[in-house]
């Protein structure tokens, strides 16, 4: 596996806010050094909505010596805002490719869920809703794929008209994506749990054999004992009207060994599968803060390998370690 990767969420757009609040430049370039120097990644996936906000945490991870995967992560845009953005992006990918740094961009993430008039549904709860009613997903499917390959269609193009690296795009199952025109096969569902553990070495041979490398863009699971079982699953938080968590799910216990166990086990997976490049989800969620109390404790429902603190600070969990540690290893391993 050539590349051990990190995501790094500059802040996905909702309910007028972002995930990462608030958004301190200094705090986020001390960020991608300890990914880079303590965790031994070789890259990081920066998502976001902001577009300013991924550019400057781009321009610092190339600063800190690691691959940038420049991938726009949008909410609630229509088709021509988010062919706006996504050209957008690769310009600015571009100048930072050309500055020396070694870049990977990718073309949006999951447009299916997070794009109106791709699926129906007012916004992405009501998408997600639709993911439920198995006949009503089957109806819609044919229109969202079409609606898909239609825009990545005229996408691509114009990407590689602005952008001169290697280029991806972050996909999800059920867009039955066209990977002809692309570099990379890249999926956002590299989860693997209770509903698909049995076909996941199956599955995961069949992606790294279509002559093309494969990326893991997202993988990860909860901090809650028995999260790795439904590791793909939403999480178990409810949000007010302003986009913050309001609500944990009923009897929930801290597990932090079970999460550094997953990550791991499923990184060795990916590395020995033949995977090109896997993406551990994710360095933090700012958006689920952890506190003393324990009906609050936001945290638990993260997937992010550090603990937010109520100041916005954050310390490791189980699963930095952990992952430190595979990351001194497999740097030792690549030395020799």
């Amino acid at each position: 596996m050539r590349v051990f990767g990190m995501n790094y969420d500059t802040g996905f757009v909702s309910a007028g806010s972002t995930t990462h609040e608030p958004f301190d430049p200094e705090t986020v370039r001390r960020d991608l050094r300890v990914i880079r120097d303590e965790l031994h990644c070789d890259a990081v996936r920066i998502t976001g909505g902001v577009q300013d906000r991924l550019e400057l945490t781009a321009r610092y991870a190339a600063e800190a010596g690691l691959e940038v995967w420049y991938c726009p992560f949008t909410n609630d845009l229509d088709r021509d805002e988010l062919m706006a953005f996504v050209l957008d992006g690769a310009e600015r990918a571009e100048r930072l490719r050309l500055s020396g740094a070694s870049v990977v961009y990718l073309t949006g993430s999951e447009l299916s869920m997070l794009t109106n008039g791709f699926l129906p549904g007012r916004d992405l709860v009501e998408r997600m809703a639709l993911l439920t009613d198995p006949a009503r997903v089957r109806e819609a499917l044919p229109a969202a794929r079409a609606a898909v390959q239609a825009f990545l269609a005229e996408a691509l193009p114009a990407v590689r008209e602005r952008f001169g690296g290697p280029v991806g795009y972050a996909s999800l199952p059920l867009e039955a994506v066209d990977w002809a025109p692309f570099d990379i096969i890249a999926s956002d569902a590299g989860y693997r749990d209770a509903t698909n553990a049995a076909a996941f070495p199956q599955t995961l041979a069949a992606a790294v054999s279509q002559g093309k490398p494969y990326a893991a863009t997202e993988f990860g699971c909860c901090t809650y004992r028995g999260a790795p079982d439904v590791a793909g699953g939403s999480e178990p938080v409810t949000y007010d009207e302003k986009g913050r968590a309001s609500k944990l799910g009923p009897g929930l216990e801290r597990d932090e060994e079970g999460q550094a166990r997953y990550v791991v086990d499923l990184l060795r997976d990916y590395e020995s599968g033949g995977a090109e490049a896997a993406f551990v989800y994710t360095f933090a969620n700012r958006h689920l803060p952890t506190t003393d109390d324990p009906d609050h404790d936001f945290d638990l429902a993260a997937r992010g390998i550090v603990r937010v603190l109520p100041d916005g600070s954050w310390t490791p969990k189980a699963a930095f370690h952990a992952l430190a540690a595979y990351g001194r290893e497999r740097a030792q391993r690549r030395a020799s």
